[in-house]
């Protein structure tokens, strides 16, 4: 079972004016608007927090495969970007 906690916070009378007007105007109370405003606050942290974890793994494989010697040549990286780049101009060239 899930329990309720009261989050108490200060804030300017305009502010808050302004805000429950709003609120009111998309038949939504406030408290209701900051709600769903934390959840989408705390799911777009974990989006983050998921997507820089997943980069440092990332990075720790390709740093274990340099160090294990396993590197791809810099004409081979560059000779692969250049066809990408090629085919990139040319895929906007005929979609003009």
């Amino acid at each position: 079972m899930m329990t309720d906690a009261t989050f108490t916070f200060r804030v300017d009378d305009d502010l808050k004016s302004k805000f429950t007007h709003a609120a009111k105007s998309r038949d939504r109370s406030g408290a209701q608007l900051l709600r769903d405003f934390m959840r989408e606050f705390v799911n777009q942290h974990q989006v983050t927090v998921d997507n820089e974890e997943s980069f440092r793994r990332q990075v720790e494989i390709g740093m274990d495969s340099a160090k294990a010697g396993e590197l791809v040549p810099f004409k081979e990286v560059e000779a692969l970007f250049a066809a990408r780049r090629a085919a990139s101009y040319a895929a906007e060239d005929s979609s003009e």
